[in-house]
Parts: C-alpha cells; sequence; structure tokens
C-alpha cells in the first residue's frame, strides 16, 4: 500500500539534511493520499541515517490512526493533520528548526517581503501565528499548533497556495506545497529568504519592498499571466 507515496516521502525527508535544514532529527516531512484519506509522515526520534521507505508510518487523516508501520509516528503528526484538513490543496506539509527562520519565530515576527527573491515565492510577509496560551499546550499540544496556523490563515485572509509557510511563536517554520517535494522546496526558500531579511533588518531596514514590486515578482511567477520559465 502506498508504496510511491512512501518513496517520495522518503526522498523529501532525506532532501532536509542534505540542504542543511535539520540538526539530528529536528525536522520531519509528510505527504498524503487524498483519495485514501492517509497520511505518510516520519517516525518519531529516527535519525535520517537510519530511515528508510518501510520506517515511514502511515496514519489515518480523519481519526490520526496508525494504519501501518510499527514505529510511533512524528511527534508533530497532529500539527500535520489540521493543516491537510483545513487545507485540500496541500499534498506535503515540513516542519523544521531552520536557524534563520527559528529566529524569526523566536522572536515572535513576521517575516517581511524586504525584497524580490521573498515575493518570488510567498505572497507578501509570512505570518508569526500567535503564542498557544497554557490550555492549548496542556489540552493538545500539537493539534492546537496546527489549529493556531489555521486560525493566522483565516484571520488574516490568507491563501496558504500563495503564502506556503508559517513560522510559530517561539517554536519554528512549518511550509506545504503540492507535493512533498514542493513543500521541502519551499522549506528551503523560506530559510534562505529569512537568513536574507535577518541581514537586510541588522542594516537597519524596517520598511517592505514596496507592494507594486512584490506584486509584480509574485504574479510573473504564479499569476493567470505568468511568464517565469518555460511553458
Amino acid at each position: 500500500m502506498l508504496k510511491e507515496l512512501r518513496e517520495q516521502v522518503y526522498e523529501a525527508n532525506m532532501e532536509l539534511p542534505r540542504r542543511g535544514l535539520v540538526t539530528y532529527t529536528w525536522g520531519n516531512v509528510s505527504g498524503i493520499d487524498r483519495e485514501k484519506g492517509l497520511v505518510v509522515i516520519k517516525p518519531s526520534g529516527v535519525s535520517y541515517e537510519a530511515l528508510t521507505p518501510d520506517k515511514l508510518v502511515v496514519v489515518d487523516l480523519a481519526t490520526g490512526a496508525n494504519v501501518e508501520g510499527t514505529l510511533n509516528p512524528s511527534s508533530d503528526t497532529k500539527t500535520h493533520l489540521e493543516l491537510y484538513r483545513a487545507f485540500p490543496s496541500l499534498g506535503g506539509v515540513v516542519h523544521t528548526h531552520s536557524t534563520h527562520a527559528v529566529a524569526w519565530a523566536q522572536a515572535r515576527q513576521d517575516l517581511p517581503c524586504f525584497g524580490t527573491t521573498h515575493a518570488d515565492y510567498f505572497h507578501g510577509p509570512i505570518p508569526c501565528a500567535r503564542e498557544l496560551t497554557a490550555e492549548e499546550v496542556e489540552e493538545d499540544y500539537e493539534k492546537n499548533t496546527g489549529c493556531v496556523i489555521v486560525e493566522t490563515f483565516q484571520k488574516r485572509g490568507l491563501n496558504a497556495g500563495h503564502t506556503p509557510g508559517v513560522l510559530c511563536a517561539s517554536h519554528g517554520p512549518f511550509t506545504w506545497g503540492g507535493s512533498p517535494a514542493e513543500a521541502v522546496y519551499h522549506a528551503v526558500v523560506l530559510e534562505e529568504v529569512a537568513r536574507m531579511a535577518l541581514y537586510t533588518r541588522l542594516l537597519g531596514a524596517q520598511s517592505p519592498a514596496p507592494d507594486y514590486v512584490q506584486e509584480k515578482h509574485f504574479q510573473r511567477k504564479h499569476g493567470p499571466n505568468a511568464y517565469y520559465g518555460q511553458r
């Protein structure tokens, strides 16, 4: 069952250490089979050196119950499930503790769009979700992390397809995409623009790039008349 998706999720997970986005086991990737309502995700605490496709865990989207695999799924599984339930276009979700993205999350600040690199991939600032309350942490930390991300996008009127990532206050980034590979791609980009933004802020800049510049760069790659790349 789910052999192809297992391979995709495995390769996406292995891309995290290759791209320098994880230290030890500080990250995970999942993918979803929407037709079957099943999610494949990295097992909790298993090193990337020891990871194989058959060690990935399959969970039920609706219930979160283990369907395949003898290992425990990632401790962040409930967060992934909340995102899949809320955003039907998602095919993959990534969580890392990459250094520069975490710095903005620990500062509890949105990541401003200071320039065109950011605007090519994220429509506007990358939001930092609010801090969870003590009650939310105690009740169900991982599930409520997902709920707060969804709340952030709903309250701000954000399109999850146009802003494929978020910062969780005091925690770190989650990114997503139409596939596990695309979700990792967005994790790489988020970390890079977070690094650029930190240097930009250190040089004294406060204002984001002009709206018309941001819009031009986003639309030329993602708009109805996009013309970036080969068609």
